[in-house]
């Protein structure tokens, strides 16, 4: 049986998160409204920025043609390989620089300058190098999300507690033993917040991936609907990269509370 002041406690805090997902809605509803008035009454030209009507109705149609849910999965399957790839590289990598003081002091300049070249740039050589594929769209992905990914695991695992560490070393703990007991599960937040930040980079380099080589997929849509000016094509394709980006951003938020659990 709960105590009063705890029973409070958990009703306060029911109704403070009630009152987030109540605010979080109505913030999205009343853009969606704000913008079908004023597309309807003109006061924004309805031919450049379009309307939620007219998202609904491109959907429908691109559905009606059997052409939605072929683009919406190749953007989906492009963005989860890219995002499993190098948040496995990164984390392998990372691991491995941790263990080994003399190999990170060699690599991370390396890491620094490949981290900060503009990898659109290389879009047209990787497009030689592999071909104007999906495979090209997954490595320039990966270009621009790895590296993110290896400087950002790795700092949170030198920044792991040494006091923490020297206190393991003390009851006789080995090198494995200090990195799975404490440096791994110790930047679990760490590590959901580079997950985080890696899936929407995912999502960044296979838009720009597609705008420039594919033939499917919601980058592709943009690219044909700016092409032909069909502006509601291409609102409605950003429109369906916000959900797909508040869906993926989800059931990360999902895994990091259920570690946390």
């Amino acid at each position: 049986m709960y105590s009063n002041e705890h029973q409070l406690y958990l009703k306060n805090k029911k109704r403070n998160k009630n009152i987030i997902l109540f605010f979080r809605i109505f913030i999205v509803l009343f853009f969606l409204i704000v913008w079908e008035v004023l597309a309807k009454t003109e006061i924004i030209n309805p031919f450049l920025t379009s309307s939620p009507s007219k998202v609904i109705t491109t959907i429908i149609d691109l559905y009606k043609q059997n052409n939605l849910f072929k683009h919406i999965w190749t953007t989906f399957y492009e963005t989860i390989a890219s995002f499993s790839i190098a948040s496995i590289i990164g984390l392998i990598v990372a691991s491995i620089l941790w263990s080994n003081n003399t190999i990170s002091k060699i690599l991370d300049p390396y890491l620094t300058v490949l981290n900060s070249l503009p990898k659109v740039s290389l879009g047209p050589l990787i497009i030689i190098w592999i071909g104007a594929n999906t495979n090209s769209i997954i490595f320039m992905t990966l270009l621009i999300t790895v590296f993110t990914a290896i400087i950002n695991i790795y700092s949170a695992f030198i920044n792991t507690d040494k006091q923490k560490i020297i206190l393991l070393k003390t009851f006789g703990a080995n090198k494995i033993q200090i990195f799975t007991k404490l440096v791994l599960r110790g930047n679990t937040k760490n590590l959901v917040n580079t997950l985080k930040i890696n899936i929407s980079l995912s999502l960044i380099g296979v838009i720009m991936g597609e705008l420039l080589v594919s033939k499917k997929g919601l980058g592709y849509l943009i690219t044909y609907g700016s092409q032909v000016f069909n502006l509601n094509l291409v609102i409605t394709s950003i429109f369906m990269l916000g959900i797909m980006s508040y869906l993926l951003y989800f059931c990360i938020d999902l895994l990091e509370k259920k570690l946390n659990k």
